[in-house]
This record gives structure tokens, sequence and C-alpha cells, in this order.
């Protein structure tokens, strides 16, 4: 187990690392979303857009989260300059957030209809589409940030 480990130590760093920034993602979304349309009605459906200000806030607060994290415990040091490392780590990231809001809009409009019920836990359409869109994007990531932004 301890081989297997050190041999993907960098995969599992980055899962650890997504999912921690995943739960601040989804925390910081579930409650913008609760309170948010309560202050601002056009949260619920702007244009079409549904929750479009909790899912930039929760978004923009996880990259943030999610580069100190990287930078810390996952990637070492990149071929270039902390400046430009996080400049193309913000490009990247802005980059995924289009994509994430735009797979968030699909699976809520045409996938999760109805709340999904777990065990304990009741998960609202607006909730599993976030999640599922973390999970799609976050592949993607991994990929782009090791080989273009950190040392491979």
């Amino acid at each position: 187990m301890i081989k297997i480990f050190n041999r993907h130590k960098q995969i599992m760093l980055f899962i650890l690392a997504g999912g921690l920034s995943a739960v601040v993602e989804i925390g910081l979304f579930k409650c913008s979303s609760v309170y948010l349309p309560k202050i601002l009605p056009s949260e619920l459906n702007f244009y079409g857009i549904k929750y479009p200000l909790s899912n930039i806030l929760s978004t923009g607060c996880a990259i943030f989260f999610n580069y100190f994290l990287s930078i810390k415990f996952v990637f070492e040091q990149g071929k270039h300059s902390k400046k430009r490392e996080f400049a193309y780590f913000m490009i990247v990231s802005s980059f995924s957030t289009v994509l994430s809001l735009t797979i968030f809009q699909l699976f809520f409009h045409f996938v999760f209809l109805d709340n999904i019920s777990f065990l304990i836990f009741v998960f609202s359409p607006e909730v599993l589409s976030k999640i599922f869109a973390i999970i799609v994007v976050s592949v993607l990531n991994y990929s782009v940030k090791k080989k273009i932004i950190f040392n491979g």
C-alpha cells in the first residue's frame, strides 16, 4: 500500500487538495445559493442562467484555496517565476470556471431534475450539478497544471 501511495503520491495529493477545494466550493455554493436569492432575486434565474453569482463566488474562492494547496503540497516549483506561475494558474482556472459553469447549467437543466436521496443525505439538483461539474473539470485541470504550469 505504501509503495502504491509513493508511486502515485502526486495524484493522491492532487485528489486530496481537490477534494478539500471541492468541500470549500460546494459549502460556499450551498450557503450562497440559499442566501443570495433573498438579496438578489435574479440569482435564481438570470436570463436563463441559474445561480450565476453563487457559482462564481464559490468557484473563485475554491480556486485560490486550491492554488495555495497545490503550491504547498502537490506540485513542485514550475519552470516559471512565481508571478507567471500564478498568472498561468489563474488563466487555466478562468477557462475551467467557464467550463464548469457550462457543465453545471447542462446538468442542472437536463440531467438532475429532482432531489436524490442517498442514505441520510438529500442532494438537490443544484448541488448534484455542482459536484459533477467539479469532477469533470478536475480531470482536465490536473493534466494542464501538471504539464504546463508546474514541473511535470
